[in-house]
């Protein structure tokens, strides 16, 4: 056990940014030069300063003060002396606890100067009146939030960007804070990544390439350009890891748009960020350059999304995620044979694997698949360079029976789920006049009106969901548009690449194999990107007739 000379007496100093802006009376030196003096005017041996700057004093997680608490804990501090009780914090409740149960535990005198609080004196009236002022200090940090909360809301809203820290591949602009510049060598590495991606290769692959290609890591990146990052260099600035490449590869600025309240936190209390619904945040698009186009953009997205079956040499196939059964509509396993050769890998149905009852087999080799999407693309590309028009009318008319069907299935849901939502607030305001009335019981009343809560945010949600689909069978047009610039750029492909299918392919649906003409004939049915099947029967009839 420690004597009473060997004690410390810690002096604990805390300034946050928001008691920055107080000016200098607040400052760490005012509060160091103020605790100093104070300890040696009163004879208190071996003064320690515990410092946290740029601490908010709504919670005790702060570095100094965790040390401070240790030494307490540990017998070792006979005194603990602050500027004022908000320098310890401004969290009421923890606040009186540790200064009424924590410090006497430990036999620590605490003492806030300015508020002439001092423990070793309980009959204090000053003492008595500490609790008021904590209240009055965690109001303050309450009405400082709302101010900071209103202020950063005012400014998502107009889409200003919120970021302190400006995502990897681009800078501030010198004569313009609010608006970001491409960096155009971390740009290279942000598309180099989704075009990897686009191949078909997940997070941990494309860290490994990057790290094989001695890339530097974002941060060692920034650190290298004398750019500020919150993150420390690492040890190896060219290791990469999966949650940087992923972080990356579902970042929404990088298309040119500006993204907002993209986390929130529950209070001033918890400050864990947790993700905000996408509903819930603000987009802003074209307020910067784009790195990465739309399109690529939401076909990583869906790739994301997928999951890559490996066979046991650990190898897997472009076609992985991509390949469905055409009568039960389940996805196609990725598998090779006993001697694991490629040219022997095969694709079958999922369900038919589990259960041979529930769907007879697809089985088709990988190499006939990748043969037989080439020849349909081949064909796709050469018809619309030669015959875009017709090809443009056929897919209209196409794309629009198809539409119209849709909309009009859509809109119906939609007219029936903003009645009942109309129904659903009349319902409401019913039961609250029964509830006053006393017609209805305060129990019965919360359980319906959680339940009519339930349903409209749900109806909500779904009717948003609807909207959305409408628009989206509006533009058709506008997809016929895309998909012929994207096929564009494949006319004359001689090899099916990872990129390419992932491009231009939504699904590829295969049939059960045809073997009544004593020879096995194998069907597919390709759903491109964007605009669904196209019928290469009628196209080419068209074109001879």
């Amino acid at each position: 056990m420690f004597g009473a000379t060997d004690k410390i007496t810690a002096l604990y100093c805390r300034l946050s940014q928001e008691d920055e802006r107080a000016g200098e009376s607040l400052s760490i030196e005012n509060q160091k030069s103020i605790l100093l003096s104070y300890a040696r005017d009163h004879h208190m041996a071996n003064p320690v300063f515990f410092v946290d700057d740029g601490y908010s004093g709504t919670n005790f997680d702060r570095p100094g003060f965790q040390e401070m608490l240790a030494q307490i804990e540990a017998g070792k501090v006979a005194n603990c002396i602050v500027k004022d009780l908000s320098r310890l914090g401004r969290n009421s409740a923890m606040t009186g606890l540790y200064t009424t149960l924590t410090f006497p535990k430990y036999g620590t005198r605490f003492i806030a100067i300015n508020d002439n609080f001092d423990s070793a004196d309980p009959n204090s009236v000053n003492n008595d009146f500490a609790g008021i002022k904590n209240w009055f200090n965690e109001f303050y940090a309450r009405d400082t939030s709302r101010k900071i909360r209103a202020v950063q809301k005012s400014k998502g809203e107009k889409g200003i960007p919120l970021t302190v820290n400006v995502p990897y591949g681009y800078v501030k602009d010198p004569n313009d804070p609010h608006h970001w510049l491409i960096d155009p060598e971390a740009a290279q590495v942000v598309k180099k990544i989704f075009t990897m991606c686009m191949e078909g290769r997940g997070p941990s692959q494309i860290a490994n390439q990057l790290r094989a290609d001695q890339v530097l890591t974002p941060t060692a990146y920034k650190k290298q350009q004398g750019l500020g990052t919150p993150h420390p260099l690492p040890e190896n600035p060219c290791k990469w890891s999966d949650s940087s490449v992923v972080n990356i590869l579902e970042r929404r600025e990088y298309t040119g748009c500006t993204v907002n309240f993209k986390t929130f936190t529950n209070s001033i209390w918890d400050k864990k960020q947790r993700e905000n619904p996408l509903e819930n945040q603000a987009v802003f698009p074209d307020t910067h350059e784009r790195i990465i186009e739309d399109d690529v953009f939401e076909k990583v997205q869906e790739i994301r999304q997928q999951r890559h079956r490996m066979t046991r040499s650990g190898r897997t196939s472009m076609f992985s995620g991509l390949v469905f059964c055409a009568d039960c509509g389940a996805k196609m396993y990725y598998g090779a044979t006993n001697n694991y050769k490629p040219q022997n890998a095969f694709f079958d149905c999922s369900v038919h694997w589990k259960d041979k009852e529930k769907c007879g087999t697809h089985y088709i080799r990988e190499s006939v698949l990748e043969h037989l999407v080439l020849h349909h693309i081949q064909m796709v590309t050469d018809h619309i360079l030669h015959h875009k028009d017709y090809f443009v009318s056929v897919m209209g008319q196409q794309m629009r029976l198809e539409s119209s069907e849709k909309i009009q299935i859509h809109r119906k849901k939609l007219e029936r789920n903003q009645k009942r939502i109309a129904e659903l607030k009349r319902l409401f305001i019913k039961i609250y006049e029964d509830n006053a009335a006393g017609r209805l019981g305060d129990e019965r009343f919360d359980m319906m009106s959680q339940s009519y809560e339930a349903e409209q945010k749900q109806l909500e949600a779904e009717t948003q969901t609807l909207q959305q689909e409408i628009e989206v069978q509006e533009r058709q047009h506008e997809n016929i548009e895309l998909f012929i610039q994207k096929a564009d750029k494949y006319v004359g492909i001689e090899k099916l690449t990872p990129y390419a299918l992932r491009e231009l392919i939504q699904g590829i649906y295969v049939e059960a194999p045809d073997k009544s003409t004593g020879k096995r004939r194998q069907t597919i049915h390709i759903k491109y990107d964007g605009i669904g099947f196209i019928p290469l029967d009628v196209l080419m009839n068209g074109k001879t007739a």
